[in-house]
C-alpha cells in the first residue's frame, strides 16, 4: 500500500485510538517509533495537526515510505518512557526510535541524574534492539536558574554524545526562544499551538532524514 493512500480519516482514527500508525509496508521500509510526552501527543490540538502527524505528510512528500508509530503520552516522564519502551520495541520492532522526553521531569523538579540515567537506558535499549536513535532535546525557562537550565540542556547533548546518537538540541527552537512567544503557545504557555507544529517538525526533520537515509 502506498503511503499517499493512507487517508486523513484513517490517520485521525488511529490517533484517537491512542497511537498514530501508518499501515504495514513491505520489506526494506523503515518503522519509526516516537516515544514522547504532550509535545508529541497533540495535547490541546486538533487530531492530525501535531508535528508527528505532519511528519507523515513529509515522509510522503519526500517519497520515503515508512510505518510511523506515535507512542507519546501527555504527562509522561523519562521514567514512564523507560518502563514502556521494552514492550514497544518488542511489539513494533522499530528501525528508528525518536525519544522526546524530559520536559515533565523538569516541571516536577526531578533530579537531573535520574533523568539522564533514564534517557541513557532508553537509548541503550533501543540500540540493543537494532534501532537507530534520535534524541530530541528540551530547554527550560530562565526562571529555573542559569545553572540548572544549562545543565538540563547539556544533559541531552551528553547522552547523545556518549551513545553516539543523533540529536535535535531543542524541539521548540524558533517557538520558545523568540520575542513573540505568546503567539505560538496555548493559554497555558506550555503547549504549542497548531501554528507552531510545522516549525517543530522543521527542527526534527533534518536529523531524522539523515538517519532514514
Amino acid at each position: 500500500m502506498d503511503l499517499a493512500g493512507w487517508t486523513r480519516r484513517n490517520f485521525i482514527a488511529a490517533a484517537l485510538a491512542g497511537s498514530v500508525l501508518v499501515p504495514a509496508y513491505g520489506a526494506g521500509e523503515a518503522t519509526i517509533l516516537v516515544v514522547g510526552d504532550s509535545l508529541s501527543a497533540e495535547y490541546g490540538l486538533k487530531r492530525g495537526s501535531g508535528w508527528v502527524a505532519l511528519l507523515e505528510a513529509r515522509l510522503a512528500a519526500e517519497k520515503i515510505p515508512a510505518r510511523l508509530v506515535n507512542a507519546s503520552i501527555s504527562g509522561d516522564t523519562t521514567s514512564g518512557g523507560r518502563s514502556r519502551l521494552p514492550a514497544l520495541l518488542t511489539q513494533h520492532k522499530p528501525d528508528v526510535v525518536v525519544i522526546e522526553l524530559g520536559g515533565n521531569d523538569a516541571l516536577r523538579g526531578l533530579p537531573l541524574a535520574g533523568t539522564e540515567d533514564n534517557l541513557s537506558s532508553m537509548v541503550r535499549a533501543a540500540q540493543k534492539a537494532g534501532a537507530r536513535v534520535l534524541l530530541v532535546g528540551m530547554q527550560v525557562p530562565p526562571n529555573y536558574g542559569t545553572d540548572y537550565s544549562n545543565r538540563f540542556a547539556g544533559m541531552f547533548e551528553k547522552v547523545a554524545k556518549s551513545s553516539k546518537s543523533a540529536l535535535v538540541p531543542f524541539l521548540l527552537k524558533g517557538v520558545a526562544d523568540v520575542d513573540d512567544t505568546a503567539r505560538w503557545f496555548q493559554n497555558d504557555r506550555i503547549h504549542p499551538r497548531a501554528e507552531a507544529q510545522p516549525q517543530m517538525l522543521a527542527n526534527v526533520w533534518p536529523e531524522l532524514k539523515k538517519i532514514l537515509k
